[in-house]
């Protein structure tokens, strides 16, 4: 029986990457000479210290527009609340959302199931199978999965015939 997966992962390697973009780029921009700015990423957590907010905003910008060049979209970005610093100085950390959480699939599957596809959906740990006879029925319920708002990025994997 033809079958995918529903997935919301990240790259690890090219969000690491992506940091590294954002750590050269602070170093050779005017607007943070002198700047204590860092960031790093160490086991999926991404840890922003800026010398205050409108730096810590500007590194924001700069971090969603390298991981958007790596291909990983700025949804899968969950920032966390800011924390007072030394001084002015402000620190972040940024969690890379990976996996789909029990009330999102569960969503997607009342959805999927209320358009009527004749599918089989079921929930397997953080990701989403979807079984059905024919390809087709599969194809329309990508369709439709990529037109659902949801608010973390999804992928489709694992299509076998």
């Amino acid at each position: 029986m033809p079958s995918f997966d529903i997935v919301s992962e990240v790259d690890r390697a090219e969000a690491d990457n992506a940091v590294q973009n954002v750590t050269r780029e602070i170093t050779t921009r005017y607007d943070f000479k002198g700047s204590k700015s860092t960031i790093e990423m160490k086991d999926g957590v991404i840890s922003i210290f800026a010398d205050d907010d409108m730096k810590l905003r500007q590194m924001h910008e700069i971090l969603q527009g390298n991981m958007q060049k790596r291909g990983i979209e700025p949804g899968s970005l969950d920032y966390q609340k800011e924390e007072p610093a030394a001084g002015q100085s402000v620190r972040q950390k940024v969690l890379l959302k990976e996996g789909i959480a029990k009330d999102v699939a569960k969503d997607i599957v009342k959805k999927i199931k209320g358009e009527k596809f004749k599918v089989q959906t079921a929930i397997q740990g953080d990701e989403l199978r979807v079984t059905g006879k024919k390809r087709d029925a599969l194809q329309e319920v990508i369709t439709f999965v990529k037109g659902l708002k949801v608010d973390q990025p999804l992928q489709f994997k694992n299509f076998r015939d």
